[in-house]
């Protein structure tokens, strides 16, 4: 975690943040939050991000007591501040100190500066494992911060070898505990259309693919697949060579996976050349 933070109203010493014990972030794991990276002192993709955050905020009640110029700023203030020339931004509104312990109220909006590790490049070279898991996300289109299942559920997954997990429920797969899933068969990138959240990366991944096919996908064709890959702000896009004990496709990395990989690195670097 970064020296500086953004908490009651203004920019302080991180170890100085406080959180009411009562607050529903604590009692309920009610609230939401938002991950964007920094490049070169520039957020990326940053109204994309905020889109998102305003929009959940709006979704769990939480009234945002900032506007989204005012987020900029602030935003823009905490870059400085941690001279975060490549890092991430964590931006946090807690459920708020309920009089009835229960329903939402005003909470309060944390924003922190933080460093920002990739997976090794191994895994981008080698491809991961996921382990299959039945189990659907609460509102999966809102990012909250409610992940008691994956957080416990980790422990078992990294004593297994693997790098997290593909949710599936009723022959259909939706999404890993913190990315978006897709398969590819024939050259043709196909990724779940329901019980997901609309990832930031995922977008801009299906932009620049072009022809992506957004359906439901069986745990059949998942076994049957050429290349599966994961997508999220922390991993971009991150290569699945084994679910469970099976191998997809021969087992390696594929032709498919790298063309879209490089393909968005060029749209984020035209994006931050543009501004």
């Amino acid at each position: 975690m970064k020296p500086f933070c953004f908490a009651d109203g203004k920019i302080i010493p991180t170890q100085d943040a406080r959180l009411h014990p009562a607050d529903l972030a604590v009692i309920r794991g009610y609230g939401i939050f938002d991950f964007f990276r920094t490049e070169q002192y520039r957020p990326v993709f940053l109204e994309d991000y905020l889109d998102r955050f305003i929009a959940s905020a709006a979704k769990t009640y939480l009234p945002l007591a900032y506007s989204r110029e005012e987020l900029r700023t602030i935003i823009s203030e905490l870059i400085a501040k941690n001279d975060l020339k490549q890092g991430g931004i964590r931006m946090v509104l807690t459920g708020g100190v309920s009089e009835n312990h229960f329903s939402p109220a005003t909470g309060t909006l944390f924003l922190f500066g933080e460093e920002l590790s990739f997976p090794s490049e191994e895994k981008y070279q080698n491809g991961v494992k996921l382990l299959t898991v039945e189990h659907v996300r609460a509102i999966a289109d809102i990012k909250t911060t409610n992940y008691t299942l994956p957080v416990w559920h980790s422990m078992q997954w990294k004593e297994q070898g693997a790098e997290d997990v593909l949710y599936h429920w009723d022959g259909l797969v939706s999404e890993s505990s913190r990315s978006n899933f897709y398969i590819v068969k024939d050259g043709i990138i196909s990724t779940p259309d329901k019980h997901i959240l609309l990832g930031i990366t995922r977008k801009h991944l299906l932009d620049v693919a072009g022809n992506v096919q957004i359906r439901p996908i069986s745990l059949e064709e998942v076994w049957e697949a050429d290349e599966a890959f994961i997508s999220a702000t922390t991993k971009i896009l991150l290569p699945v060579t084994q679910i469970d004990d099976r191998k997809i496709g021969a087992g390696k990395v594929g032709k498919v996976s790298l063309d879209l990989m490089a393909k968005f690195r060029e749209r984020e670097k035209a994006y931050l050349n543009s501004k």
